[in-house]
């Protein structure tokens, strides 16, 4: 299903954001949010291709309300999410690295 987020990805993210609301910094209650339309993903849901922002997106006031309801607030998505992809693509340009951290970080098969 196009913009579904897995489990791993959503981890991931919780993980990069340090439980924490990676646009205001508050801590307690966080949604995965689409930094992008979902109907505009090619493939699948990446790590950066969502922040976890505080909610829920229905109270106005949260980020993640801000984020997909104002004009500003996708401008600020799409600009995070570049930040997010250019980060990544650094981190690929060290020797030995071949994925993103965000993506493998904490998912080692424990069996």
């Amino acid at each position: 299903m196009r913009g579904r987020i897995k489990p791993e990805v959503y981890k991931a993210a919780m993980e990069r954001s340090g439980g924490r609301c990676e646009r205001c910094g508050i801590g307690g209650y966080l949604e995965a949010a689409h930094l992008i339309r979902r109907w505009k993903i090619e493939t699948e849901t990446t790590v950066q291709d969502i922040a976890m922002l505080c909610g829920p997106v229905v109270n106005t006031g949260t980020c993640h309300n801000w984020v997909d309801y104002t004009a500003e607030g996708r401008e600020w998505a799409e600009k995070y999410r570049d930040s997010l992809y250019e980060c990544s693509d650094k981190f690929r340009e060290i020797p030995g690295n071949t994925k993103n951290e965000w993506e493998t970080e904490g998912m080692e098969d424990d069996g």
